[in-house]
């Protein structure tokens, strides 16, 4: 009896690795299973649930809903917003980012807050602190608005700040975290070589985080696209004038348009996919860089 003690103590042990091992594995599968179902109730069925609503009623209805006049004033004022907010930011993403991961300064701390504002305000009260400071008949600053016939608010200029305040953050965030890993080694010796700043930026910097950039930009594209509530509270909601894509197909839905609105709605949805793709596309870039 006492010499089969330790081949049973054996035999459990290895019962028990396997039972371990099995429950594992069937965890694996339940969450796997679990992941998958939560990805296409969630994200799969909305998204294909647009374009079977936009082309329920057909191409020609379709093509109508997109070609209308008011939507492609509101493609043009969206499109106008991307281009002049999208290279701002950019450049303000660059040299923040730059700033906060490759250099010692007073106020850093302050630079990575700022940075980080959009992200604690709600959007909804960025479009009332703009109206609050730009308002012609009650905004801080009306006086000189009024002096020199400025229109800000309920103008597309108010449009442009409201999604540049926005989407301020995206590009800085996603070069931040990069440029701090791969730190400061490369950009010294250059400058020991005899590199300009500008050279060592442009020819060493920025071609190590040029993926990281490209996700950045197509981040901040995509929320300068689909921007609502910002938007909405300094736009007035102006027909054909101060309407972007997304405030359009709010007011189709309201007047019971349904296939117009989803028609719209599927071109944000486009913007969105393309968006995925790059990212996927970035982040095996980003992680083929690493290796």
């Amino acid at each position: 009896m006492a010499g089969s003690l330790p081949l049973n103590n054996k035999t459990l042990n290895t019962y028990q690795k396997r039972t371990t091992k099995n429950s594992s594995g069937a965890v694996k599968i339940v969450l796997t299973v679990m992941a998958l179902l939560f990805f296409i109730l969630m994200l799969f069925v909305p998204l294909i649930s647009v374009f079977v609503k936009a082309f329920q009623q057909g191409v020609k209805v379709y093509i109508a809903a997109v070609t209308d006049s008011v939507a492609l004033e509101a493609i043009k004022l969206t499109l106008l917003t991307i281009i002049i907010v999208v290279p701002i930011n950019t450049l303000f993403g660059l040299v923040a980012a730059w700033a906060v991961s490759k250099f010692r300064f007073r106020g850093k701390n302050l630079l990575i807050t700022v940075i980080d504002l959009p992200f604690a305000i709600s959007p909804v009260v960025a479009g009332l602190i703009f109206v609050l400071l730009f308002s012609t008949s009650h905004g801080i600053l009306a006086p000189v608005l009024n002096k020199f016939g400025l229109k800000i608010i309920f103008a597309p200029p108010g449009i442009i700040l409201a999604t540049l305040f926005v989407t301020l953050p995206f590009v800085a965030r996603e070069l931040i975290p990069l440029m701090e890993a791969q730190g400061t080694s490369e950009e010294e010796a250059a400058l020991t070589l005899g590199a300009s700043g500008f050279k060592t930026f442009a020819l060493i910097t920025l071609p190590n985080v040029k993926w990281a950039l490209t996700y950045g930009i197509m981040l901040t594209a995509a929320r300068a696209a689909g921007e609502f509530g910002a938007v909405s509270v300094v736009s007035g909601h102006i027909r054909g004038l101060t309407n972007t894509v997304p405030l359009h197909v709010e007011i189709l839905y309201n007047e019971y348009k349904f296939s117009a609105a989803f028609a719209v709605a599927s071109l944000l949805t486009v913007i969105a996919i393309i968006n995925l793709v790059i990212k996927n596309i970035a982040d095996w870039k980003i992680k083929q860089q690493e290796k």
